[in-house]
């Protein structure tokens, strides 16, 4: 009669503490720690932070930066970046407030505004994705393009006097306190989860980024995906220039100048490599999250407006050293485990 043998224990497989400990000790973590640390000293300093009010508040006066900082995770995962962002806001706003003021049908207008945003990511993305120039390059030369554009339409004048509904659209809740934008965002981010994390076209972004010769001996379609990246861009900036007229209730050839400073901070801060390939939505999403409640905590100390610029500056500069030496140290530190334990298995 034979004995089994007993079955080994699993031990390759962590468990759910182990996982959790894990996630803590990641760049999504660290985030998330210091997002608590602000969200709890703003309590702690201001009694109307915690009201919903003022979140509401906090995500409207940022809205149009954090819905292009969601497809602004894609490019940058995907090895490229876009600096022309706030200036394709600027001249679909521009365009659609100067078909407005020739009394174009206003509906037509913002059509023709959103049609703007696009063709200029077509543009951007059939020289980066065809003809092969860097995206750093194309962009800062549509970055001035674009923006001279907008100024040659509207000059130096305010046009505003937009319709009611339109107006409202940016300034007025519609359903249950939140307004339209954040309404969008919150749809956009479903949306950009699902398709980064779990589909095909997703996985084809990082694959790019980390090496875009190996993705296309792989079959997969670099330049459609670059070029598709780019459209959306496109799209988004300008639906996002459109939003922001709205809100504001007039725009101006300078609208969304510098915008693309917070946007970029925002994907790095987080975690998402300047390099290509790595980094996550939900990263972005806390650190998103970061930006906002810090800029609301300085905003309700009356802290001026050039500090909180330069203060995004030097997040901008941390956002790109950190998550590096960070990446390093935690290398650093599993390697050192792993000798330690092979040393006290041959012990």
């Amino acid at each position: 009669m034979s004995l089994s043998q007993p079955a080994a224990p699993a031990t390759d497989s962590p468990g759910f503490l182990d996982k959790a400990w894990q996630r803590l000790k990641s760049w999504e973590g660290m985030l998330l720690a210091v997002l608590l640390i602000v969200v709890v000293f703003n309590a702690v300093n201001t009694p109307s932070y915690l009201t919903f009010g003022n979140w509401v508040n906090l995500f409207q006066l940022y809205i149009e930066k954090i819905i292009i900082a969601l497809i602004m995770t894609f490019i940058i995962i995907n090895g490229e970046i876009d600096l022309s962002v706030a200036s394709i806001m600027a001249l679909s706003a521009a365009l659609m407030a100067f078909l407005h003021e020739k009394e174009v049908a206003f509906p037509l207008a913002v059509l023709i505004g959103l049609l703007a945003g696009l063709v200029c990511g077509l543009f951007n993305g059939f020289w980066i994705a065809f003809v092969g120039l860097p995206s750093l390059v194309v962009t800062l030369a549509t970055l001035i393009a674009y923006r001279g554009l907008a100024l040659v339409l509207v000059q130096d004048r305010s046009i505003g006097n937009f319709p009611v509904w339109f107006s409202n659209l940016g300034q007025k809740p519609l359903v249950g306190g939140l307004p339209f934008a954040l309404i969008l965002f919150i749809a956009g981010v479903a949306l950009a989860i699902v398709i980064l994390q779990y589909s095909g076209f997703g996985r084809s972004v990082y694959v790019i980024g980390n090496n875009k010769d190996v993705a296309r001996y792989s079959g997969v379609n670099v330049r459609g995906v670059k070029m598709w990246l780019f459209i959306a861009s496109g799209f988004i900036a300008g639906l996002a220039g459109i939003l922001y007229a709205a809100h504001l209730g007039a725009m101006r050839g300078s609208t969304a100048d510098g915008f693309e400073l917070d946007i970029i901070t925002m994907v790095l801060l987080g975690g998402v490599s300047i390099f290509g390939g790595t980094g996550s939505l939900w990263g972005v999403l806390l650190s998103i999250l970061i930006i906002l409640n810090l800029r609301n905590g300085m905003g309700l100390a009356n802290i001026s407006g050039e500090i909180q610029k330069g203060f995004v500056g030097v997040l901008l500069i941390l956002s790109v050293l950190a998550p590096n030496i960070f990446g390093r140290v935690q290398e650093s530190y599993n390697r050192r485990r792993r000798l330690s334990a092979a040393e006290t298995a041959e012990a």
